[in-house]
């Protein structure tokens, strides 16, 4: 709740608006994005907080990319993506005989 009046602020650059967001808020939201299923979710909750940061009622106006254009954020789906396959490099890397990258492997295959 601290950070609403920076990001809702008109003083505040929107490159600075959504340095902040990608700082504190999307940390937040990745940290619970293991499943598929959640994707479209974090997406539209994602844009719902674009346009409320960016003071934009209607969403015909802009589209979704120009408005993370104007505030310099990539899409949110793109990152978990990315997010999940560092992980799976990192898994990778591990030793043969590893619990963990057994248990991926496992899930992986069936």
């Amino acid at each position: 709740m601290q950070l609403v009046s920076l990001l809702t602020n008109k003083d505040v650059l929107f490159l600075m608006r959504g340095k902040l967001y990608r700082s504190c808020v999307h940390s937040c939201i990745l940290h619970g994005s293991e499943n598929k299923e959640n994707e479209l979710t974090l997406q539209q909750a994602e844009m719902r907080m674009i346009r409320w940061m960016c003071g934009i009622e209607v969403p015909n106006r802009f589209t979704c990319s120009e408005l993370r254009e104007i505030l310099g954020m990539d899409d949110i789906i793109a990152m978990v993506q990315q997010h999940r396959l560092r992980w799976f490099g990192h898994v990778l890397r591990k030793d043969e005989n590893d619990w963990l990258k057994n248990a991926w492997i496992l899930k992986w295959k069936v």
